[in-house]
C-alpha cells in the first residue's frame, strides 16, 4: 500500500492527526509520503525518516491557489500513490482539484470550511463542498456533529465518523506539584487554555468570562499555552496579573499535568484535541458547546451553550473552588481517553477505510 498524506496546516491539532497516522501506517508497512508546507510537521516527520514534499501553499485560497494545485498535481503524479488522503480545506480544495476522482481519494475536513465563513463565502464553501462531492471516494468525519453538518448543507458522499485519537501511553495522570515545579508556576488554583490565539479558538471568551472566576477564587492563575494573530491585541486589552501569556509550546504535556482545570472556548471545532489530551492526563475539561465537545467530554467536565461567557466562568470557578469535583471528573477523562479515544483506535479504523477503498478500485 503507498498513501500520500496532504495538508497544508503544519502546526497543531490537524499536523498532531497527520503526524500519528503517517507513523502508525509506515509501522504497518505501508509506503507512506507527506505533502505539506514548511514547518513544525515537516521538521518531526524527517525526524522519523518519513519522505518529506515541499507544497508551499497559503492557508487561504485564493489567486495563488492555482498554482499550488499544478504543484501538488506533479507531485502527486510522481509519487503514484494508490489513495490520497486529504487533511483540512485547503488540501481538500487543491487535492480534489489535483486528482480530480482519478486515484483513490479521502477527504477530511478538520471541521468545515462553510462552518467559520459568513454571508456569500459560506454559500461559495457549501456550494464547492457539495460539487467536489463527486472527487471525494471516502469522506471522514472526526465527529458526529461534523458529519451532520455536511448532510444538512448537502454534501452526499460516502462517510465515517472517526473521532480523533491520543496516545494516551505518553499523556497520562502525574504530579501536578512537579509539573508546576518544572514550570515556574506557583501552586494556586489553576486554567490551562492550549491552543492558537485566534478569533476562532476563542481565548477572547474567556478573557471575559476570567473576572468572574476571579471573584470567586481570588487567587485563581490562568495560563495560556499558544501564539497567534490576536495575541498583541488580546493581551493589550486583557493582561492581569492572574493571566500568564505563555506563548507557542510544543511541549504541552506539562501543561495538562499542572492545570487544575482546561478550558477550551472556541466559537468552532470539527473534534478539537485539547479536550482529548486534557482527559488523557486525568484533567478536567470545561468547554463551550461546538463540534464534537459533547461527543468528547460526556461527564469529564462541563459542556456549556457556546457563546455564554457568564456560564463559563461558573463552571471554571466551580471546578477550581472544589478540587475534590475537579479530580473525580479527570479520573472519568482518563477512563474515556483510554476507551474511546486512544491514538491506536483511530489509525486501525483509517486503515481499514483505505484497504476497502483501495482494494474496490483494483
Amino acid at each position: 500500500m503507498k498513501i500520500v498524506h496532504v495538508t497544508q496546516p503544519v502546526e497543531a491539532g490537524v499536523a498532531a492527526v497527520v503526524l500519528e497516522l503517517a507513523v502508525a501506517q509506515r509501522e504497518t508497512g505501508w509506503e507512506v509520503d507527506v505533502v505539506c508546507p514548511p514547518g513544525w510537521l515537516a521538521d518531526r516527520l524527517r525526524d522519523v525518516r518519513i519522505p518529506v514534499h515541499d507544497w508551499p501553499a497559503g492557508r487561504s485560497p485564493g489567486p495563488g491557489t492555482v498554482s499550488e494545485t499544478a504543484r501538488l498535481r506533479r507531485i502527486l503524479a510522481v509519487l503514484d500513490p494508490d489513495a490520497v488522503h486529504l487533511h483540512s480545506s485547503k488540501a481538500g480544495l487543491a487535492g480534489r482539484l489535483a486528482v480530480r476522482g482519478t486515484r483513490p481519494t479521502i477527504f477530511q475536513p478538520h471541521l468545515w470550511s462553510f462552518q467559520t465563513a459568513r454571508g456569500l463565502l459560506r454559500r461559495a464553501c457549501a456550494a464547492w463542498e457539495r460539487y467536489a462531492a463527486r472527487w471525494t471516494d471516502q469522506l471522514v468525519c472526526v465527529s458526529d456533529d461534523e458529519l451532520t453538518a455536511g448532510r444538512d448543507l448537502g454534501v452526499d458522499t460516502a462517510a465515517e465518523v472517526v473521532c480523533n485519537g491520543v496516545d494516551t501511553t505518553v499523556l497520562r495522570p502525574r504530579s501536578r506539584v512537579a509539573a508546576r515545579m518544572r514550570l515556574g508556576l506557583p501552586d494556586l488554583p489553576t486554567a490551562v487554555c492550549v491552543g492558537r490565539i485566534a478569533p476562532l479558538k476563542g481565548q477572547d471568551q474567556l478573557l471575559k468570562a476570567w473576572p468572574a472566576v476571579l471573584e470567586r477564587v481570588p487567587d485563581a492563575r490562568l495560563v495560556l499555552v499558544g501564539d497567534g494573530p490576536m495575541r498583541d491585541r488580546w493581551q493589550a486589552s486583557g493582561d492581569h496579573p492572574s493571566v500568564r501569556w505563555w506563548g507557542h509550546d510544543t511541549a504541552v504535556a506539562d501543561f495538562y499535568t499542572a492545570a487544575d482545570v482546561v478550558v477550551l472556548p472556541s466559537r468552532a471545532e470539527g473534534m478539537a484535541l485539547v479536550p482529548l489530551e486534557a482527559m488523557a492526563s486525568g484533567r478536567t475539561v470545561v468547554a463551550f458547546d461546538v463540534g464534537g465537545v459533547r461527543q468528547s467530554v460526556g461527564e469529564a467536565g462541563a459542556v456549556v451553550p457556546a457563546g455564554d461567557v457568564p456560564a463559563l466562568a461558573e463552571a471554571v470557578a466551580a471546578r477550581l473552588a472544589d478540587p475534590v469535583l475537579a479530580a473525580d471528573e479527570g479520573l472519568t477523562g482518563r477512563r474515556r481517553a483510554e476507551v474511546l479515544f486512544d491514538s491506536a483506535r483511530v489509525s486501525d479504523q483509517i486503515a481499514t477505510l483505505v484497504e476497502k477503498l483501495v482494494g474496490g478500485n483494483r
